[in-house]
């Protein structure tokens, strides 16, 4: 896709750091651009009033108004730009009013790059759909595009509660950790660790690799993958 065929992105975001990360994640995304970085909703009308923009990853928390209350103000200026909210607020009645303005999207802070890539992923594969739709079918499809995927079921034998003990402890260690060191950190046996690590290498959500340097058989170490 050339420069020119890419869905133009508005970052808007009040914390200066968190806007630059934002923005570096944006154009991360094969198919997508940076237009630009403002910090407020008066910042992001000037740039669209100057600039052509197709989506706006919106803070909602924004230090002259409410991120919803803006997208009022850009739909009565005749702003067409598809919304993708950011937001550390867990308001469902939020969400709804969001969903009726025209926010496609809701990612939560504090997100990953894995995260917004596949939120961006998703809203690219909605807006590529074009023409007639042959039946229900195919527009539940283009709606469905939008939606994140519902989590796996667990393996037999594994446990949410353990799942998320396990990951918190290898989203902690820096250096990754060994199935020894989990189970240690966890409380529980090596061999339950390993098969919760096991899952999450297999879900894309962490990596392994052989730890040497040891006598013995080498021990394989496991690292966040930050999906």
């Amino acid at each position: 896709m050339s420069p020119a065929e890419a869905i133009r992105v508005l970052v808007v975001e009040d914390d200066p750091v968190a806007a630059a990360a934002h923005a570096l994640y944006v154009g991360r995304v094969p198919g997508f651009a940076v237009s630009g970085t403002v910090h407020s909703g008066a910042g992001a009308r000037r740039h669209l009033d100057q600039h052509p923009v197709d989506l706006l990853l919106l803070d909602l928390f924004l230090p002259d108004g409410h991120g919803l209350q803006l997208v009022r103000t850009l739909r009565a200026a005749g702003h067409t730009a598809d919304i993708i909210a950011v937001t550390s607020a867990r308001d469902l009645a939020m969400v709804r009013e969001g969903v009726s303005l025209g926010v496609v999207q809701y990612v939560l802070k504090p997100f990953t790059f894995a995260t917004l890539r596949d939120r961006l992923l998703r809203y690219a594969e909605f807006r590529a759909t074009t023409g007639e739709a042959s039946g229900q079918d195919e527009v539940d499809r283009a709606l469905a595009a939008l939606r994140a995927p519902q989590p796996a079921a667990l393996p037999k034998g594994l446990t949410p509660a353990t799942l998320r003990a396990v990951t918190d402890v290898l989203r902690a260690a820096v250096d990754g950790l060994t199935a020894t060191e989990a189970a240690t950190d966890v409380g529980i046996s090596r061999i339950t660790a390993r098969r919760y690590l096991e899952h999450l290498v297999t879900g894309g959500r962490a990596a392994r690799a052989p730890q040497y340097g040891q006598v013995g058989r080498p021990e394989l170490r496991y690292r966040w993958s930050g999906h």
